[in-house]
């Protein structure tokens, strides 16, 4: 930058202009005589130069634009070939060059004039500096021209001249780096510029790279063309080369790859180069080196001449060591195998010797230790090099006097000094080769020899053995520093609380760098110890002796500290190996010895010799016992259990040396020498105490060993215990007491192996053929088998998991030959707690599983109570729901095997309780069993029993709904088998103290809701509290009982106390029924209607069906039979009835046909009943807003009704008049009951569906049931006639009144529904509809009436008047009633009932028992017909009139029942009636009509009817009395006067109106009359005229003359209706017939 800057400030600018046109004017001077063109050209130079400078500011700019002209004298002067003027030109050049003024289009030229001057072969050397020059200060050469150049660079390389050619070599390796150097600046000045390049595979026009910029492709078709000038094949770029050889295209190739690496890993396309072409390239020319064998020519090997590649069958040594320099850059996998490939044994010495230099040993490492041992197996590999060194080497020397005769002492060591190594009559020198951990490839370097150099003898092993040594402090170094920093860092995080998540996440970073770090050593450790041991043992030399211990010690250290308990043994085992005194050696002897005693030597590592012997030390040995105890004082906390192998060599040399102790246990020479045969030599006896020293240092520094046990001792004890098996009783109990103390170490390591070895010894003493065998000698099988059980008392959970494992293979293998041992097992397995974890809890069970699955036959019977013990104690562990669950599917697999083998089971128990009592009794002590004194079959089932209880009240829902489901089906299909006394225990201690849990559990449970059950479970809603959830056991729990009462109740019912039990159980349903859970409440309900269908014992030919008898609805007993859970039949088998013979406590059977007198019990369940639905149907206190009122649901109110119909037929002889009035209170109150709005839709029919839902069904069934059973029944049952009447006129009134459930606000269900569309809005209550229920009722009432109105309490009690009172409010409603449907029913029902009634009231009218009815009949008729409500605007004509119809049938219901029976009818009532149909003849319509439809909608035929009866009834008087005719005749005088007035009132208003017509009301009333003449002409003609008064024919006569009056009058219809009453006068014109004979 700075070179830069100084040509292109204005004092350079204008010393460039200076130099250039003092250029131009010598190159005008030069030329002015031969090359007069070239002076023209100059000196134009000059004038462009100054025009340049005067015109423009940036002159460097101008300058390198117009460079082509400024340039163009110079190439001109270049093409004179004068050497001056070239060299002039050249120079000039040069410097516009260095300035950068020279453009693409110059330099194309500059370079053309270059290969013009090359080829004529002028001033080379300035060419090169040109070129040179040109190609660094710019980058505007690109493509051909730049390619030109190299060429003409690697031409000039090829002259004859040494100058030239080592000239052009420099110049082209510089102007090869060059061009990578512009490729990298380019890479730096686009770096951030993202450009999308497709993937390059294989590029078919080598000379287009499209992906690169013009820099990397520049370099990319260089590269390229080197490749393919090595492989002799024609360059693609390099276009004009001549000649070259492939070490120079080798030498270039590594330059690029060994300088530029960084292309080659971001470019694909240059990586696709490497592997397509360098690396087929390197295995070509590596291929003669391959497969050259020593055999085919000499080991040298000289490998051609200089000029040209060596053939194919020799290795040639200038382009194997530039491949190899090529290999060492790139470090491909292929060529580390053809590296190893050249350690062969059988390539020539040069060729091993440079494939060592290139320092990638940690993949050859098996290959190293291969060569360095075929260096001592080949002679012509090693010793014998001598064929390619010369004599007169420096080292050939010693050859001779190397391996010669060196004797056991020593002697010729001291004629030969050099460091060498010896083996097996090989000797080897060994000569220094490097400095440590810098090895100098030497002959690598060697690029200017063409034939390979002379290798010195021990050369290849040097360099193995520097190698060797050089890779392991590598390795270890490596791994050392990253393991202390491990270390450091995990004790500063346990020093400081973990604050950050990453510092969570470093243990997963230590324990991959130990996985690599393990691989590392697991992959070398064989081929390193390999070799190392050779090398030990063949070493002469004690400095490279010490060398390798080092290195062995470091690798052993680094092992340990890995863990890596093989590698660690084998180094060990090596080293202790050389330590190891021999009997023979050809080395200096220190020390000769006797060996340890036979034995002693069973813990040594060596090989065992004859006693008489004599052992002898070596220098080396001493050495290695140095180096043994440095490692175990510097890194004995890693050694682990290598310790074993290190303490039994050092007791092994120390018995050698004759170390004894002194005070305080610290080793010192001893003062008389060990035996004859004892020999210390000087030198040892100096060294003696410094190793006494480092012995007593090595036991020092023990303190600061960590807590790592050694397992040696627990080891030898194991072997101890399984080689005296046969005398085991002898040894047992210390050696398993120890090893039971060793399983409580806290250490985990020695735990696991205490508890391996007393797992072992117990597996290994059970299998082991005793004599007596274990299974005639029960104390030793107990004695063996107890260490098991010791372990349970261990909290460590490896201890519990080999203890389990342990079982498992003793049940395996020895569970067939237990026997007395089963206790101990089973309480192994079964002595499980919560703190154990889910593995060693499923372990356990696998034992049981396999227990109850295999073993349970050929165990002693007293163990199957341990066995349910251990069952249920999984089940009630809590760490794994599914073990619980399957655990109790176990507890029904083994009450099934009770089952199958009962008689079995009962008579081994039998046997065994008859030895416990023998045993209590001489004790003089009580037989303490469970249950007792129950039988023992019978005991063991209650111990089954009493854990399902225990698992009933389990915290945990699944395992309570189970173990509840189990419990009751086991009792259900095996309860035959229980003597009738035990079942007083099952009731009492199992089934009732189960119920009071769960009642107490229940009532105490958690109201707060369960988000999820676990992981993702969700929860139903109907689940999701505590509460829920307790409420699903009662469920099961109450059915179960209940359903054991039912199918069991013969059974129980011969029990003592059977009827407490039966209070007991109606009083949990009770509870249940009264709880504020509808499910509980409901499902009480259910188990209640399951113990009332039991059926007294009789004879079977006596059994009423009784509720067929009482005509009891299919859809109730439907009901019945299907609410209650299913009940399994009564097994009755033979097994049941042969372990009933065994006992004579079993209750004798009563005759068949006697029945057992259980009416207190149905009482006591009516007590029940009253009390549930007294409690469930009081209306609430409360009722605000903000207070909730819980109120029982429809379903639970339907079943309570519906048991009535079961409980009845039990008590319907002692049924009262009270229990009635009770049954009425309780009926009322649930039908009462409202519902929420949130059930409406479930519970009610659509509002516009005239439907009964349940409840009101079940009510009318209840009383229909009651009706019908006193219809059957005594006539003192009777008299509850007018009780249910009572009740079913209460119900009636809901039809126009509906009852009120205390002080809580109803709203019709259409308004609730409609409420229901807010959300979160709070529940109300809705008010059922209670029209079809009091239609119902009413239809009910009527039938009973039709049936009973005879009946004495019917007709004292009067129920017929309460009939009608009932009936009033309907009828008086009429229109107004909440249903159209309603005041009809009423209607129809009154006149059934007076066509009943009014009979018995006539018979009975003496007695006056009737006499306040008819009052309330007269009211009645006269509300109907005269009702105040007014038809609805909506009704049809057809409606109307048929509505008219229904009074039309009332007054034909009084004119047939009433009118003809005047004289046993009270006056008043009659005269009411009298007035009734006077008013309806009158005129009976309606003002809400419209004038249309006036004339249809006037009750016409109503008023007709009326007044037909009352003309029919004044007129025969023939049964009338004279009170009645006056009656009559008083009635009809009024009618015709009336008539008369209308009459007249109407002719004069119409006459005054003129006209205008009359009002249609006036019309319409004008009409009516006429047509009431019509009628009554019509009744007075059917009439005999004797009956008829004078005053009345006077009356009629004087109507004529009105109704002539009224002919005037203008409306059609009044003239129609005229028309009508004035014919029939006709019959009447005549004088009667008998005057007219008189003559008169």
């Amino acid at each position: 930058m700075s070179v830069k800057m100084s040509t292109s400030s204005p004092e350079g600018v204008k010393k460039l202009l200076e130099n250039m046109q003092a250029d131009l004017r010598s190159l005008s001077m030069e030329s002015k005589k031969k090359f007069p063109p070239v002076k023209e050209a100059a000196e134009s130079g000059i004038v462009k130069i100054k025009t340049i400078s005067a015109r423009n500011t940036d002159i460097l700019a101008a300058l390198k634009e117009n460079s082509s002209e400024m340039v163009q004298p110079f190439l001109m002067g270049c093409g004179t070939k004068e050497p001056k003027i070239t060299q002039l030109s050249l120079a000039a050049i040069q410097r516009l060059m260095s300035h950068e003024v020279v453009s693409e289009a110059a330099a194309g030229n500059i370079i053309h004039m270059l290969w013009q001057l090359m080829e004529f072969g002028l001033e080379e050397l300035k060419l090169l500096q040109t070129v040179l020059v040109l190609l660094t200060t710019n980058t505007t050469v690109h493509d051909e021209a730049l390619a030109k150049a190299i060429v003409l660079c690697f031409r000039l390389h090829f002259t004859k001249d040494n100058i030239t050619n080592n000239t052009a070599a420099a110049t082209v390796r510089q102007v090869v780096t060059v061009v990578f150097e512009r490729m990298v600046a380019e890479e730096q000045r686009f770096k951030g510029v993202v450009e999308e390049a497709p993937l390059v595979q294989g590029n078919s026009n080598r000379r287009c790279v499209t992906t690169l910029r013009p820099c990397a492709k520049d370099a990319y078709m260089l590269f390229q063309d080197l490749c393919q000038l090595v492989n002799a094949d024609a360059p693609y770029w390099l276009v004009g080369m001549t000649e070259m050889t492939r070490t120079f295209g080798l030498e270039l190739l590594e330059s690029v790859l060994n300088d530029f690496p960084q292309v080659f890993l971001q470019h694909q396309e240059f990586s696709f180069l490497l592997k397509e072409r360098v690396c087929p390239l390197v295995i070509k020319l590596f291929s003669p080196n391959i497969k050259f064998r020593q055999g085919c020519g000499s080991a040298g090997g000289s490998g051609g001449s200089s000029s040209s590649p060596a053939p194919l069958e020799k290795p040639y040594f200038p382009i194997c060591m530039r491949l190899l320099r090529v290999v060492s850059v790139t470090e491909c996998e292929i060529f580390l195998s053809l590296l190893v490939k050249f350690l062969d044994g059988e390539k020539p010495q040069w060729l091993r010797a440079v494939a060592h230099s290139t320092k990638v040993f940690r993949d050859i490492v098996n290959a190293l230790g291969s060569f360095i041992q075929s260096l001592f197996i080949l002679p012509s590999a090693g010793a014998a090099s001598s064929t390619s060194v010369p004599a007169a080497s420096s080292v050939s020397g010693s050859q001779a006097s190397g391996p010669g005769g060196q004797g056991p002492t020593g002697v010729s060591g001291a004629l030969n000094t050099q460091a060498a190594f010896e083996y097996r009559g090989i000797w080897i020198p060994l000569i220094n080769v490097s400095i440590q951990g810098s090895a100098k490839a030497t002959y690598l370097e060697m690029l200017d020899k063409v034939e390979p150099p002379s290798i010195p003898e021990g050369y290849a092993l040097s360099v193995a053995f520097s190698a060797l040594l050089d890779l392991v402090r590598g390795i270890t170094s490596m791994m050392e520093r990253d393991l202390n920093l491990q270390e450091q860092e995990v004790a500063e995080r346990e020093g400081a609380e973990p604050e950050s998540p990453v510092a969570n996440q470093e243990p997963g970073n230590e324990n991959m760098v130990h996985k690599v770090f393990e691989e590392m050593v697991n992959a070398c450790w064989c081929g390193l110890l390999a070799a190392l041991s050779l090398l030990l043992d063949a070493s002469t030399d004690e400095s490279a002796t010490e060398s390798i211990l080092k290195a062995e010690q470091s690798l052993a250290c680094v092992c340990g500290r890995l863990g890596l308990v093989t590698p660690l043994y084998s180094i060990q085992g090596q080293s202790v190996q050389m330590l190891s005194p021999s009997s023979e050696s050809h080395q200096q002897v220190v020390a000769v010895g006797q060996p340890l005693s036979a034995q002693m030597q069973s813990t040594v590592v060596v090989t065992p010799r004859p006693p008489q012997l004599l052992l002898k030390l070596t220098a080396k040995n001493l050495q290695c016992m140095r180096t043994l105890l440095n490692l175990a004082h510097c890194h004995g906390s890693h050694l682990g259990s290598s310790w074993q192998l290190v303490l039994a060599t050092l007791q092994h040399l120390v018995w050698i040396l004759g170390l004894k102790p002194a005070a305080g246990g610290v080793l010192k020479p001893g003062r008389a020498v060990e035996g004859p045969s004892t020999v210390l030599t000087t030198a040892v006896m100096t060294d003696l105490p410094v190793i006494s020293n480092i012995l007593s240092r090595l036991f020092e520094s023990s303190q600061y060993l960590d807590d790592e046990p050694s397992l040696f001792a627990v080891a030898k004890l194991l072997e101890t215990g399984l080689v005296n098996m046969d005398r085991i009783e002898i040894l047992w109990r210390p050696l398993t007491a120890h090893l039971l103390e060793v399983c409580q170490h806290p250490n985990s390591r020695m735990r696991e192996w205490g508890a391996e070895a007393v797992t072992s010894l117990i597996r290994a003493g059970l299998s082991y053929k005793h004599e007596p065998p274990l299974s005639q000698n029960q104390r030793l099988q107990l004695l063996l088998l107890n260490p098991m059980k010791e372990l349970s008392n261990i909290l460590h959970a490896d201890i519990r998991h080999k203890q389990l494992e342990c079982v498992l293979q003793i049940l395996q293998n020895q569970g067939d030959s237990l026997g007395p041992g089963w206790p101990l097992v089973l309480g192994v397995i079964g002595a499980i707690r919560n703190d154990q974890g889910e593995s060693l809890i499923r372990t356990a069970f696998q034992c049981l599983q396999l227990v109850v699955t295999d073993f349970l036959p050929t165990m002693p019977c007293t163990c199957l109570q341990i066995v349910v013990d251990v069952a249920g104690s999984f089940g009630l562990q809590n760490q794994e729901l599914n073990i619980s669950l399957t655990s109790i599917g176990l507890l029904w697999n083994i009450s099934d095997y009770f089952f199958q083998r009962g008689e079995a089971i009962t008579e081994d128990l039998e046997r065994e309780e008859v030895v416990l009592l023998k045993q209590a009794q001489d004790k003089g002590e009580p037989l303490h069993r469970p249950f007792h004194p129950a039988p023992p079959f019978d005991c063991l089932w209650l111990c089954l029993y009493s854990k399902l209880g225990e698992l009933c009240v389990d915290p945990r829902p699944a395992v309570r709904k189970s173990a509840g489901q189990t419990m009751f089906s086991t009792i259900a299909a095996h309860g035959t088998l229980l003597q009738p006394p035990t079942w007083n225990i099952v009731v009492w201690k199992v089934l009732f103290h189960l119920l009071d849990c769960v009642r107490k559990s229940s009532t105490t449970a958690d109201k707060e809701k369960i988000e999820s059950g676990g992981g993702n479970i969700l929860i139903h809603h109907s689940r999701d509290t505590a509460e829920k959830q307790w409420a699903e056991t009662w469920v099961l729990t109450l059915a179960g009982v209940a359903r054991i009462f039912n199918t069991r109740r013969y059974l129980l019912q011969q029990l003592g106390d059977f009827f407490k039990a039966w209070e007991v159980l109606l009083d949990h349903i009770q509870s249940a029924a009264l709880s504020k859970n509808n499910e509980v409440s409901l499902a009480a309900l259910k188990s209640f209607q399951e113990i009332l269908q039991l059926v007294t014992p009789m004879k079977d030919t006596d059994k009423p069906d009784a509720l067929s008898s009482i005509d009891v609805s299919s859809v109730l007993m439907e009901s019945l039979q299907g609410s209650g859970p299913g009940r399994p039949l009564i097994r009755s088998d033979s097994l049941a009835e042969r372990l009933a013979q065994r006992y004579a406590s079993q209750i004798p059977l009563p005759p068949s046909g006697e029945e057992l007198d259980d009416s207190a019990l149905w009482w006591s369940a009516w007590n029940t009943w009253y009390r549930i639905g007294t409690e469930c149907t009081k209306p609430p206190s409360g009722g605000g807003v903000d207070k909730p009122v819980f109120v029982p649901s429809q379903p639970f109110l339907t079943a309570l009704i519906q048991i009535f119909p079961a409980l009845y037929q039990h008590i319907s002889s002692g049924f009262s008049m009270e229990d009635l009035r009770k049954l009425g209170v309780i009926l009322h109150g649930a039908v009462s009951v409202p519902i929420s709005s949130d059930s409406s839709p479930f519970i009610l029919p659509s509002y516009s569906e005239a439907v009964l839902t349940s409840l009101q069904e079940a009510v009318l069934t209840a009383l229909d049931v009651l009706q019908k059973a006193i219809c059957v029944g005594s006539e003192n049952l009777q008299v509850m006639y007018p009780a249910i009447f009572e009740q079913l006129l209460l119900f009636v009134e809901f039809s126009c009144k509906p009852p009120q459930f205390g002080k809580i606000e109803t709203k019709h269900v259409a308004n609730a529904k409609y409420n229901q569309i807010q959300l979160f809005a709070p529940a109300e209550w809705v008010a059922l509809n209670y029209v079809p229920f009091a239609e119902r009722s009413l239809e009910l009432l009527v039938d009973l009436y039709q049936k009973t109105a005879c009946h004495k309490a019917v007709i004292n009690e009067k129920v017929l008047q309460n009939i009608i009172r009932t009936l009033r409010v309907p009828l008086s409603l009429k229109y107004a009633c909440p249903a159209e449907s309603t005041w009809k029913l009423a209607v129809s029902s009154l006149l059934r009932v007076l066509s009943i009634g009014l009979p018995v009231a006539r018979q009975q009218a003496s007695s006056g028992r009737f006499d306040s009815m008819w009052p309330e009949l007269a009211n009645a008729f006269e509300d109907f017909l005269f009702s105040k409500s007014t038809p609805p605007d909506n009704l049809s004509i057809q409606e109307f009139q048929k509505n008219e119809g229904v009074d039309v049938e009332v007054v034909q219901l009084i004119s047939t029942e009433i009118l003809p029976f005047a004289n046993f009818i009270p006056k008043e009532f009659v005269g009411r009636i009298m007035s009734m149909l006077n008013r309806g003849s009158i005129h009976s319509q309606s003002s809400s009509f419209t004038e249309a439809e006036m004339d249809m909608r006037m009750r016409e035929e109503f008023s007709k009817v009326c007044f037909e009866t009352l003309l029919q009834f004044s007129f025969s008087s023939g049964s009338s009395t004279p009170q009645e005719g006056f009656i009559s005749r008083l009635a009809l005088s009024a009618l015709l006067q009336r008539a008369q007035e209308v009459m007249r009132r109407y002719t004069e208003e119409e006459r005054m109106s003129g006209r205008c017509p009359l009002p249609r009301q006036q019309v319409t009333e004008i009409i009516f009359v006429l047509k009431a003449i019509s009628t009554l002409m019509d009744s007075l003609k059917k009439t005999q005229p004797e009956n008829v008064d004078d005053a009345v024919w006077a009356q009629v006569m004087a109507l004529y003359p009105t109704l002539v009056e009224c002919i005037t009058c203008t409306s059609p219809e009044v003239s129609a209706a005229l028309k009508d009453a004035l014919g029939p006068f006709k019959d009447f014109m005549q004088p009667p017939i008998s005057r007219v004979h008189n003559g008169q």
